[in-house]
């Protein structure tokens, strides 16, 4: 099986490359996607991050909340077992290529791909629906009959949007070849709009708290569906947007010469990693559900998740689009040392933020989760141990970040074994820790446990990838990306001082309620942050300058 040869540019974010002939058009091209990549990452995350809140202080974190949580994962994570890697790694290239390559813009590629990828999902979702019941036993097994049974229901209307996650990824990279970026970006903003304003009409038409067993079936449907035809909404947004680059929707059922077979062993060692990921995220499911009892810890890990992700999401996911293009492209043309100066430039400057960023959710967690979840059905309890979570989380927001990043400079190398083989180490570590945890730690702090090992199984996982990348691109000066991590890591302990007196000072009760909590995040931060900035500058951190006024593609042309 010969494998394919992808082009420098045919790879996952599509941001215009300059060139020789209109280099400053390319370039100023650039700088605007990566500005309106960024703007529709904090749009899309900041909805998200209101549709969590909504949905939380809706359903609370009990037995409703699990069985919600459990369901909506399921599609998630059968879509990226199924078709979510491949397609970012391997049709995706393909796409551009065909692009490239053929004499319509790949036009009629491009709607032979549609076509399988929408039959295709078609299919499998009517099965996952056919055998939600078995589904949702593998993930939640240990739960109650009550909560299992609400799971197999929000499941059944969750599961179809399978199809319209794959349909809709396919269609946004038929646009982003073609230079559109807006329409994929800003989409999930209308997916969140729904979702938020269902958990509105469920909070108005729930009197009491909700419970598994004791939900109308109009409630379960204002859930169920309002969850669906948000996910709905955002592939129909899309449309418009392919008639507006010329793109004719069009089955085609010619779908020999498709060029799947060519994607070789690349797209075996990727859907190797995705495999690892879910089994892995399987096995989490089931510790956080055995606790039982309705405890709603799988819920709880959830919401923690959501707000440990946004400044990954928001700044390292950013540096990532910017970098990822430029260090494909010096891979093709053979300058592996500038594949690492740029992945450390990535690392450096990402840090600069994700420090500070770590500093706030390690102290401030607990006050963090009160100030956003303490609302509604969500008590006291629930919301002091989502921060708990949370605090947990962020001891592992640098070392993922970095994770995730130096697997776009394998990826770019066109490496995708070493990732498959380190990522079955980092989820092995990550369940003995949390297997371990899962022993000696006492129900209430099982979901600290399994974000423990979740922070130190990518604590190890970077480092291992450190090592190797070392080896495989050897580098001819210092990039010192350890040692502005340990600087900035130095500020930030320092910095911590202040945090924890705000804290100290401000009382306990004052702080376990959302205005205190929303108080005390304020003053010390503020007074956190200032600290860390000062202590930077004193010891010369130049990247807090390089930060500054930074636009996105800048980092393009800064290597």
């Amino acid at each position: 099986m010969k494998p394919i040869t992808i082009r420098p540019d045919a790879i996952p974010a599509f941001i215009p490359q300059p060139t020789d002939e209109e280099p400053e058009s390319a370039g100023s091209a650039l700088a605007r996607s990566g500005v309106m990549m960024a703007a529709g990452t904090v749009a899309s995350r900041g909805t998200g991050f209101i549709r969590t809140v909504v949905i939380a202080s809706a359903i609370g974190g009990g037995g409703v909340a699990n069985a919600y949580a459990v369901a909506n994962t399921v599609p998630n994570a059968l879509y990226d077992l199924l078709l979510g890697g491949i397609l970012s790694a391997v049709i995706v290239p393909l796409l551009v290529q065909a692009a490239h390559d053929d004499d319509d813009d790949g036009e009629v590629y491009a709607q032979r791909l549609l076509t399988m990828v929408t039959v295709a999902l078609t299919v499998i979702a009517i099965f996952a629906v056919v055998l939600a019941p078995l589904i949702i036993k593998a993930y939640a097994g240990g739960a109650k009959e009550q909560q299992r049974a609400l799971a197999v229901t929000f499941a059944r209307y969750f599961l179809p949007q399978l199809l319209f996650y794959g349909v809709g990824a396919t269609i946004g990279a038929i646009l982003n070849v073609r230079g559109r970026f807006a329409a994929p970006m800003w989409a999930p903003v209308l997916n969140n709009v729904v979702v938020i304003a269902s958990g509105i009409a469920f909070d108005v038409v729930t009197h009491t708290a909700p419970r598994p067993g004791h939900l109308t079936h109009q409630q379960t449907l204002i859930l169920a569906v309002g969850t669906t035809a948000g996910v709905v909404l955002q592939t129909i947004a899309l449309l418009p947007s392919l008639r507006a680059v010329g793109f004719r929707l069009k089955a085609r059922w010619d779908w020999r010469g498709a060029g799947l077979r060519r994607a070789g062993p690349f797209a075996g060692w990727v859907l190797g990693y995705v495999v690892t990921n879910q089994l892995g995220y399987l096995v989490i499911v089931q510790f956080a559900e055995a606790v039982g009892n309705g405890k709603g810890v799988y819920a709880l890990y959830s919401y923690a998740y959501i707000l440990f992700s946004l400044p990954y999401a928001i700044v390292a996911v950013t540096v990532i689009t910017a970098l990822f293009p430029q260090m494909s492209r010096s891979a093709t043309e053979g300058d592996e040392p500038a594949v690492a100066r740029a992945l450390s430039q990535g690392l450096s400057i990402a840090g600069v933020v994700l420090v500070p960023a770590t500093l706030i959710l390690v102290v401030l967690g607990p006050q963090i989760a009160v100030a956003v979840f303490q609302h509604g059905q969500v008590s006291p309890g629930n919301a002091q141990q989502t921060g708990d979570i949370l605090a947990a989380f962020g001891i592992g927001l640098v070392p993922f970040s970095m994770f995730q990043m130096q697997l776009r400079a394998w990826l770019a190398v066109r490496d995708s074994r070493t990732p498959m083989m380190v990522n079955l180490w980092v989820t092995a570590i990550n369940l003995v820790v949390d297997g371990i945890l899962y022993i000696v730690l006492s129900t209430k702090h099982i979901g600290v446990g399994l974000a423990v090992g979740y922070a130190v199984s990518y604590m190890i996982g970077a480092l291992i990838f450190m090592v190797k990348l070392r080896r495989r691109i050897p580098v001819p000066e210092k990039t010192y990306v350890i040692r502005t991590h340990v600087r900035l890591l130095l500020a930030a302990v320092i910095a911590a001082i202040p945090v924890e007196i705000v804290t100290h000072v401000l009382s306990g009760d004052f702080q376990a309620k959302p205005l205190g909590a929303v108080v005390t995040i304020v003053l010390g931060s503020g007074f956190g942050l200032v600290a860390f900035v000062l202590v930077a500058r004193r010891i010369r951190i130049s990247e807090i300058d390089q930060l500054r006024g930074m636009l996105p593609g800048r980092l393009g042309r800064a290597g």
